[in-house]
C-alpha cells in the first residue's frame, strides 16, 4: 500500500474546566523520528504518546505539538517568606532608630518585594487530563493518517504510469536491440567489401560480429530490468510500509540502465537510455515520500 510521509492532523478535546489541543505533522525522513513538544507536567505519558503514534505511523518525522487552555490546568499560590519579612521590619526599625529617620512601613512596602511575597504558578496532571490528551492525540492521528492515505493514492497513480511508460521502453528496446548487431556487420561487410574491392573473408566477417555481438550484448540487463518492473508493481500492493524496498528497486533499475548504456554502442539505443533515466529520477522523486 503506498501510503505518503506527508500529513497534518489537527483535534480538540475539551474535558471540564481544560481543553487539549493536539496538532501532528509529518514530513520525509529516512527513519521513524519524534519531536513531542508539550506542557511538562505531559511528559510522564510522552512513551504513552509514542505508542499510539506508532499504530499509525511507521516512517517520517514526526512532529506533535500539544497546547492545553483552561483555568483547571495551572494552581496559584501566594508565597510568604515571614521570616524574612520579620527580618526586613526589624532592619527598618534599626534604621529609623539609629539614624532617627521619620516615616512608617506600609504594606505596599511589603507587597512590593518579590522575595518576600509573591504568587507561585504550577501546572499539575491527572488521570483525567491526560486521557483528553490521549483521546486528542488519537483524533489527530487518524485525520492525519486519512491525507497521508489520500496522497498515497495520487502517488500510485503517477508511480504506476511511470513504470508501465519504463516497462513500454524496454519492450522496444528488446525488439531493437537485434538490429544493432545486424546493422553492424552490414556495415563491416560494406567496409571490407570497399576497402578490398569485393575480395574479404566471411569467417573473418563473422568472427568479428560475434565478438560485438558478445559485447553489446544486453539481455540479461532487460530480463532483469523487466523483473524489478514487476517487483516495483507487486510491491505497491504489499501492506507493509514499502518505501525502502522501492528505494532499493530504483537503484538496482538504474544500476541496469547504466549497464545497457555502457554496452549499446548505438545512438538509437542510447537515446532510449537518457528517457529511462529519466523516468527512474522520477520514480526516485516520487518514493522519497513513500513510507
Amino acid at each position: 500500500m503506498v501510503v505518503s510521509m506527508t500529513g497534518f492532523g489537527r483535534s480538540k478535546v475539551v474535558s471540564g474546566p481544560f481543553s487539549v489541543n493536539v496538532e501532528i505533522k509529518t514530513v520525509n525522513h529516512r527513519f521513524s523520528e519524534y519531536s513531542i513538544r508539550m506542557p511538562r507536567q505531559l511528559l510522564k505519558i510522552e512513551e504513552k504518546m509514542k505508542k499510539k503514534l506508532n499504530q499509525h505511523i511507521r516512517r517520517g518525522r514526526v512532529e506533535v505539538y500539544v497546547t492545553l487552555e483552561g483555568e483547571g490546568t495551572v494552581t496559584r499560590k501566594v508565597q510568604v517568606d515571614w521570616k524574612l519579612i520579620e527580618e526586613y521590619y526589624q532592619f527598618i526599625q534599626s534604621v529609623k532608630e539609629r539614624y532617627s529617620i521619620e516615616g512608617s512601613i506600609s504594606l505596599n512596602d511589603i507587597l512590593g518585594r518579590e522575595e518576600l511575597v509573591h504568587i507561585e504558578e504550577s501546572e499539575f496532571g491527572n488521570e483525567e487530563l491526560e486521557n483528553a490528551v490521549i483521546r486528542a492525540l488519537e483524533e489527530a492521528v487518524i485525520l492525519l493518517k486519512q491525507m497521508r492515505l489520500a496522497e498515497g493514492v495520487e502517488l500510485k497513480k503517477d508511480i504506476t504510469a511511470n513504470l508501465y511508460q519504463l516497462e513500454s521502453s524496454v519492450i522496444e528496446l528488446r525488439r531493437y536491440a537485434p538490429l544493432v548487431v545486424q546493422g553492424y556487420k552490414e556495415r563491416l561487410t560494406k567496409r571490407m567489401t570497399e576497402f578490398l574491392n569485393g575480395q574479404y573473408d566471411e569467417a573473418r566477417i563473422l568472427t568479428e560480429v560475434a565478438i560485438f555481438a558478445d559485447k553489446a550484448d544486453i539481455n540479461e540487463e532487460m530480463t532483469r530490468l523487466c523483473s524489478h518492473v514487476q517487483q516495483f508493481l507487486q510491491t505497491l500492493e504489499d501492506q507493509e510500509p514499502i518505501g525502502r524496498k522501492l528505494d532499493f528497486l530504483v537503484q538496482e533499475m538504474n544500476r541496469e540502465v547504466n549497464t545497457i548504456g555502457s554496452k549499446a554502442n548505438d545512438s538509437n539505443i542510447a537515446k532510449m537510455v537518457v528517457e529511462m533515466k529519466s523516468l527512474l529520477e522520477k520514480l526516485k522523486e516520487q518514493i522519497q515520500n513513500i513510507e
